[in-house]
């Protein structure tokens, strides 16, 4: 079972949500942080035995003195990635989408698979939960196929926790692929109404099951709770604005290993996605 925990912008405690019910499901639980631009699950479950390793993707080499100019690679490039100039060949790696498809109609050979480096995959340990982590060089925009690397890494994991990038946009729609639940977090705000709509349309066009989590509950008023009752989607849990909560997230401790009550809530949320999961509700 895939569960992903998404936002329709930054700041609203997705990552907050993600680390403290990874940590509540427990060991054999998997946590990707697919956050790739910005990871920070780290900071949280500071894991142990980390490995690193290198990740790659594909681009086009050109071999100058075999290729005829014929321009078919550029005429199917649509980001413009390898293109014809003056009777010579150039490729542009940063705006490259690997699809490959630039080595395939080439005639005659004079394209060939290279690669490039996108960032990182880290892999480490924390209380019998494994965290995944892409980590996207800097300078590259392309994060998609590294969020779709790290999660590979848990192909076969029996249930995988997926921090999303915030937002709506190509990043976190890869975050979500192949996932069985959403938990969309939110914050009782205008702002957080109004991305959190963006967001429930986003899911619903992918048809997957979710729900919401409301993060500084009683800080604001009680627009998202009614948006929820007028939409019928179900609040999972609502984390309270308390000194309390907000001095363990300062200091980077986890809500269900300081609180309780937390730990109750939040082990209580898992029991609500797994229903909903095997439900397929909406």
């Amino acid at each position: 079972m895939m569960i992903t925990v998404a936002s329709g912008k930054g700041g609203t405690g997705k990552t907050t949500v993600a680390t403290n019910l990874a940590v509540a499901v427990g060991e054999g639980a998997t946590l990707l942080d697919c956050d790739v631009e910005e990871p920070n699950v780290h900071l949280f479950l500071n894991p142990e035995s980390v490995i690193r390793t290198p990740v790659t993707t594909m681009v086009p080499v050109v071999d100058q003195d075999v290729c005829v100019q014929c321009g078919a690679c550029s005429d199917l490039c649509q980001f413009s990635a390898i293109t014809l100039v003056a009777g010579e060949l150039y490729t542009f790696p940063r705006m490259c989408h690997s699809c490959g498809g630039c080595v395939m109609v080439c005639p005659n050979g004079a394209l060939t698979e290279g690669t490039r480096e996108l960032g990182e995959l880290e892999r480490g340990r924390y209380k019998g939960i494994e965290l995944i982590t892409g980590r996207l060089k800097v300078g590259e925009a392309m994060s998609p196929p590294l969020i779709d690397r790290v999660k590979e890494a848990a192909d076969g994991k029996e249930l995988v926790i997926v921090d999303a990038p915030p937002g709506t946009s190509c990043p976190v729609i890869a975050a979500m692929g192949g996932t069985h639940y959403v938990v969309l977090v939110t914050e009782p705000t205008p702002f957080g109404l109004n991305d959190l709509k963006l967001a429930v349309e986003a899911v619903r066009v992918l048809g997957i099951p979710f729900g919401i989590v409301i993060n500084r509950a009683d800080a604001g008023d009680d627009r998202v709770v009614r948006y929820a009752e007028e939409e019928g989607i179900e609040i999972l849990m609502s984390i309270p604005y308390s000194r309390k909560v907000a001095e363990y997230y300062a200091r980077g401790r986890l809500l269900v290993e300081a609180m309780p009550e937390m730990a109750e809530a939040f082990a209580g949320m898992v029991k609500k996605i797994r229903k909903a999961a095997e439900g397929g509700t909406r």
